[in-house]
């Protein structure tokens, strides 16, 4: 299956979504927000997610598949004075996800479209099996 992977999550909150736990994380980093281009909320919507860092993601590394449940994107403006003579404005995008988790995966290979494209993943969905 091929998808969108989010980097360099914690893994306290990759541990959380595996407990079975709906979260909602807020991503600032641009390759990160990047990567959510295209991606849909709904029950046939799937992304990666790893701990794992953007530079560092090679074939073999291990993550989750989660569902996305809903996106929301936002700008926000900051604004820094400085002894009333000088200001500087600063614009902030960031990303909401709820997501719920669905899978242990593994990445069987890495797709990035340069530097200001989402990075894609081909993953493997990892079974586990139980002795009844």
């Amino acid at each position: 299956m091929k998808c969108a992977a989010l980097t360099g999550i914690s893994p306290e909150v990759i541990k959380d979504l595996k407990a079975g736990k709906t979260r909602t994380i807020e991503l600032q980093s641009t390759h990160n927000i990047v990567s959510l281009d295209g991606v849909k909320p709904g029950p046939d919507s799937h992304i990666f997610i790893t701990s794992v860092d953007i530079e560092d993601l090679d074939p073999g590394d291990h993550g989750i598949c989660v569902v996305v449940l809903a996106i929301s994107l936002s700008m926000k403006r900051m604004v820094e004075f400085s002894h009333g003579l000088y200001y500087e404005e600063r614009e902030r995008m960031s990303a909401r996800i709820q997501v719920k988790y669905c899978a242990s995966s593994i990445v069987r290979q890495v797709y990035r479209e340069g530097p200001f494209g989402p990075t894609m993943v081909e993953v493997l969905k990892s079974s586990c099996y139980h002795a009844g």
